[in-house]
């Protein structure tokens, strides 16, 4: 059988999971479940992504992941592979915990984040482990309403947003929105050549992209910009080094890599320092 497609770009928004190998459980307690959520933010700050929602189930996982910067492959090499060694430190074990590659489905944003993360933070409940999601601990779900977070990378402002301006009024609507959605058709129906969930526009337009089997980074042609200023030009331009890095970061011309390389610093302090100034914003 074919390797799936791994069609990777910036701004690219993915369901991701990953299952047990031979179907056994990837956590056989609390403590599991913690170590991978710190996992998950290590990766998080280091590629940059964000995490719209996410579940933790017995055997696998379902992460809803936009990665502003096309790392898929790279952040879920560090997810799935930290996370065993931790799982077999911590059980005294050696060997696989999961199950083969991880699957990741491509989807269209407008129309579909939605769906998707009702679909995610449902799960428990279709599986009968719980009669709401509300009582399931290990989702994106209580967080989305208002409750303590267990992800800090976790993202649920732009989520709430399709549902109101003010964010009591969005909580609202987004528990009805979910609750609504318990016997409603899976959002896998929509699903266009096993890769895609998005409509035909969406889907033409992401096949521009692929070249056979071929992984691609490059942003598409209608993210490019004009070549970006020199970061030298940035650093003498900005009243601060952490807003030359914020400007050098949004002219979209460079990594946090290139960026960290230039100013002397670790990639992860430039992600820290990009999504602060974000925050504030």
């Amino acid at each position: 059988m074919a390797r799936p497609l791994r069609l990777e770009f910036p701004g690219a928004l993915y369901h991701v999971t990953s299952r047990g190998d031979r179907r056994e459980p990837i956590y056989e307690g609390d403590a599991d479940r913690h170590a991978f959520l710190r996992t998950l933010d290590e990766v998080c700050d280091t590629y940059n992504w964000v995490c719209h929602a996410y579940c933790l189930m017995g055997n696998h996982y379902h992460l809803v992941i936009e990665t502003p910067e096309g790392n898929l492959s790279k952040g879920m090499r560090q997810l799935n592979g930290v996370y065993t060694q931790t799982f077999n430190r911590l059980h005294c074990r050696v060997g696989h915990v999961f199950q083969g590659r991880y699957k990741a489905i491509l989807v269209e944003k407008e129309g579909y984040l939605l769906e998707l993360a009702r679909y995610v933070v449902l799960n428990p409940v279709r599986a009968g482990i719980v009669k709401t999601p509300l009582e399931w601990l290990w989702s994106s779900y209580r967080a989305t309403l208002g409750y303590p977070a267990s992800l800090d990378a976790l993202r649920t402002d732009w989520l709430l947003s399709t549902f109101a301006g003010r964010r009591a009024e969005a909580v609202e609507r987004y528990r009805a929105f979910v609750a609504a959605g318990v016997n409603q058709t899976s959002p896998w129906e929509s699903l266009r050549n096993q890769v895609y969930l998005g409509s035909e526009a969406f889907v033409s337009e992401m096949q521009e992209h692929v070249a056979g089997d071929e992984v691609l980074s490059e942003v598409p042609s209608r993210q490019r910009r004009a070549p970006a200023k020199p970061l030298g030009y940035f650093a003498q331009a900005a009243g601060s080094r952490d807003e030359a890095i914020s400007l050098a970061y949004a002219s979209g011309g460079y990594s946090m890599q290139s960026i960290g390389d230039f100013f002397g610093l670790h990639y992860s302090r430039v992600s820290r320092i990009i999504r602060k100034a974000k925050d504030k914003t």
